[in-house]
């Protein structure tokens, strides 16, 4: 073993030490650290305040021709709501989850008035075998105050 030209362990001899000693080569491992974790953030983000934007939720309804589901009581439906949303009471949920869209493997977005309701009714519509369900963060309010135009009596407001 003597006669080796390397050393027995690489990675315990001067090899990787130099490595990761050399001012470039931790340049360059911070690079790809950061990258990485920019590349990771949006979805480390959304996880934790668990709903779309209505900017985002704009964007999946127009290029992905998502099913848009209004869980609030018909009385407020009436008031407005999103220009696309079919009504659907929370509390008809359960009973009816089967017939949101033919296609499960179409994206589905939840409004209610604030969010918290749509939430919920996010995990019934996961577990009836929906792939990609969505929640407006906020609910219609958020929709409002983003200045997003709702349907009352037939009118764009």
């Amino acid at each position: 073993m003597a006669g080796l030209p390397f050393p027995i362990s690489p990675f315990f001899g001067g090899f990787s030490v130099k490595f990761f000693t050399d001012y470039t080569n931790l340049v360059l491992i911070a690079i790809v650290l950061i990258s990485g974790g920019l590349l990771l953030w949006p979805t480390i983000s959304r996880r934790g305040r668990g709903g779309l934007s209505a900017a985002e939720a704009t964007q999946l309804i127009n290029r992905r021709n998502a099913a848009v589901i209004d869980l609030r009581p018909s009385a407020d439906y009436a008031k407005g709501h999103l220009p696309a949303a079919r009504h659907l009471e929370f509390a008809e949920l359960q009973a009816k989850v089967a017939q949101l869209v033919k296609n499960k493997s179409n994206p589905v977005l939840l409004v209610c008035q604030t969010g918290q309701q749509s939430n919920k009714a996010a995990r019934i519509v996961q577990d009836a075998g929906y792939a990609e369900v969505h929640v407006l963060e906020g609910g219609v309010d958020a929709w409002q105050k983003a200045g997003m135009p709702v349907v009352k009596q037939g009118a764009a407001k």
